[in-house]
């Protein structure tokens, strides 16, 4: 089994990670999971979320991190720094939207990668980010095993994680996305009817 975690804070972004996480969770060699700083978080459409993992009790291994965006990233937390270093570092798929991109900049782990995010002049004030030169003005951006997306994009970011860890061949792919974007009669139309 391949395991997904989906990092939520309180106030997180429920429709950021969505479609992502239905559509890992379809498949039978995925597991989704959730984690955070507390035992239950809230997300801004209210609902409330129990978390299967706090951080420390995180499994050893695991093949996704999802870092859902939401209005509570201004957080400090060493921990959290030290496992998405870890993670970027290592073999770990890392991705993060919205707010969580933001997270990622004040604390220098988009040095090393080509991103994107909400605005590059929300960060002209992080001391720790350093490479404005490497940002693009994109939906979202996969560079090695990193995806960032803005607070807008997450079919874009989905499709970028769906192709980075290989989820299933591009043409799969494509269909699962046209459909999410473009709804079932527009699928139909250029597909043909999948349940037929």
């Amino acid at each position: 089994m391949k395991t997904a975690i989906f990092f939520l804070l309180d106030d997180y972004a429920d429709w950021e990670g969505a479609y992502l996480s239905s559509t890992l969770n379809k498949k039978e060699d995925w597991i989704v999971k959730t984690a955070s700083t507390q035992r239950e978080v809230t997300s801004i459409g209210g609902f409330t979320t129990k978390i299967d993992f706090l951080m420390d009790e995180l499994p050893k291994q695991i093949d996704l991190f999802i870092m859902v965006g939401g209005n509570s990233w201004g957080l400090e937390n060493k921990s959290l720094f030290t496992l998405v270093k870890n993670y970027l570092e290592g073999e770990v798929t890392v991705g993060a939207i919205c707010g969580a991109v933001d997270y990622l900049a004040r604390n220098g782990l988009l040095n090393n990668h080509k991103h994107t995010g909400n605005s590059l002049y929300l960060w002209e004030s992080f001391e720790n980010y350093t490479n404005g030169a490497n940002f693009m003005e994109q939906q979202a951006v996969r560079d090695q095993q990193l995806v960032t997306a803005n607070g807008t994009a997450p079919n874009e970011f989905t499709k970028l994680i769906l192709e980075a860890i290989e989820f299933d061949s591009t043409e799969v792919i494509e269909k699962t996305m046209y459909m999410n974007q473009y709804g079932f009669y527009n699928y139909c139309e250029k597909y043909g009817n999948p349940f037929f």
